[in-house]
């Protein structure tokens, strides 16, 4: 198989340009609300926590914090990159140039997960500040980024693909993906519930990618690392699945 290398290039260049027009709300927003974020919860909670298991609060809610960004940033940024060409009409002219629908989707979900992992790593970086942090697994650390990122910039191409108004672009976001990480051990550890809960909180995908990227910062996971690996691939089998669906039917692309 050919790849049309030029048009892949072009795609991903058009849509990372448009991450730099918006650097306020791509960039300094993330980076301000992390800030926030450890005001509230690592000075006024992490106050009355003051580790949970020997790692301090305010360091153990970072993979957590980045998590949150990653999942929502991967998801707005690809959705939104496929959803504007079919508001505007010009989704006739991808489908008709000669570009293939993998060197589409590479080129979107390309340009959606480059800008998602480098908010990911300004968050780093701006906790960093805050508090004092080690990253045991390095390689584990990037790993779990990068395989979160094109996870969810698929997840995000499909609900572009869905939705049929902006207001949806932001319904799954808000209304599924946020609560799920809330509750998914971003500021916790699920060991901390009840049996109960903890084993209602085993059936959140969100756990598993949180627990998987905590570990590669403190070598510490409430569930065991090769299973949080072997969930992220799961879904992200289940997205190409969903892309390569959208591309064969042509669902809601030629409507």
């Amino acid at each position: 198989m050919i790849v049309n290398h030029r048009a892949v290039a072009s795609i991903y260049r058009f849509e990372m340009a448009r991450a730099w027009r918006t650097v306020m709300q791509s960039v300094i927003s993330p980076v301000l609300s992390t800030s926030l974020y450890f005001v509230v919860f690592g000075a006024a909670i992490g106050s009355r926590i003051q580790s949970i298991e020997g790692v301090q609060y305010g360091a153990y809610i970072v993979p957590g914090l980045i998590m949150l960004s990653l999942l929502t940033q991967s998801i707005a940024n690809a959705s939104f990159g496929i959803y504007f060409p079919r508001f505007a009409g010009t989704i006739y002219e991808l489908l008709s140039a000669p570009v293939s629908f993998v060197e589409v989707v590479v080129a979107y979900v390309g340009a959606a997960a480059t800008k998602s992992i480098i908010i990911g790593l300004i968050m780093l970086a701006t906790a960093a500040m805050f508090v004092d942090l080690e990253i045991r697994h390095p390689v584990w650390m990037v790993a779990f980024l990068l395989l979160t990122a094109v996870t969810f910039s698929l997840f995000g191409f499909i609900i572009g693909i869905w939705a049929d108004g902006f207001e949806k672009l932001q319904l799954v976001p808000l209304l599924i993906v946020t609560p799920l990480t809330f509750l998914g051990g971003a500021f916790y550890s699920i060991d901390m519930l009840p049996p109960f809960w903890r084993a209602v909180s085993l059936f959140n995908p969100v756990v598993y990618l949180v627990s998987g990227f905590r570990w590669s910062f403190f070598g510490q996971s409430d569930v065991s690392v090769g299973v949080s690996l072997a969930m992220t691939f799961l879904f992200l089998a289940l997205c190409l699945a969903g892309v390569w669906w959208i591309f064969k039917t042509g669902y809601r692309l030629k409507a």
